[in-house]
């Protein structure tokens, strides 16, 4: 049986060391890539995919310089693996609406640097959101893992700052 060592640092700087074997390599080896990787629109799709997401864009594009495409180009990939996460974890149908595209608001943790998604709203989201959840006021959740959920009027406006546990 060949092991193979992999190291690396976590936490403040404290070391990590795991002795692998076979698929498990491929595991570790994965959940060490770097946490605000970027995808490109047709890899975030790809995943989508495959995790039983749908999503959908007012102007039936996904060019991420126009304000009515849905686009995932440059999302982190802590993003796609939390929406993921949620739908897992609720059961519920998830549609994404709103992503990388130009047209959100600016800040450091926004839709244009890979943070942020919209869902359509649904009545299973809304139950397993603010049943699972910690309210933090008005119309936000906060879930156990840090990521923020905000009911606008119309939709979800989710930041991801992590994978939720993925």
């Amino acid at each position: 049986m060949r092991k193979r060592l992999i190291h690396g640092l976590v936490g403040a700087g404290a070391a990590v060391v795991l002795v692998a074997t076979g698929a498990a390599v491929a595991q570790a080896d994965e959940s060490a890539a770097e946490p605000r990787a970027k995808l490109s629109h047709s890899q975030a799709t790809s995943k989508f995919k495959s995790a039983g997401l749908s999503w959908s864009s007012s102007g039936g594009c996904s060019d991420r310089n126009k304000p009515n495409c849905t686009s995932f180009d440059q999302i982190n990939s802590a993003t796609v693996d939390g929406v993921i996460t949620l739908k897992k974890s609720s059961g519920c149908a998830v549609n994404l609406t709103g992503g990388t595209e130009t047209g959100h608001a600016s800040g450091q943790y926004s839709h244009w640097n890979g943070y942020k998604v919209d869902f359509s709203l649904s009545s299973c989201l809304d139950n397993y959101i603010k049943g699972s959840f910690t309210s933090i006021g008005g119309s936000k959740w906060k879930s156990a893992s840090g990521n923020i959920y905000y009911r606008e009027g119309n939709h979800w406006d989710v930041t991801y700052h992590n994978c939720g546990g993925c």
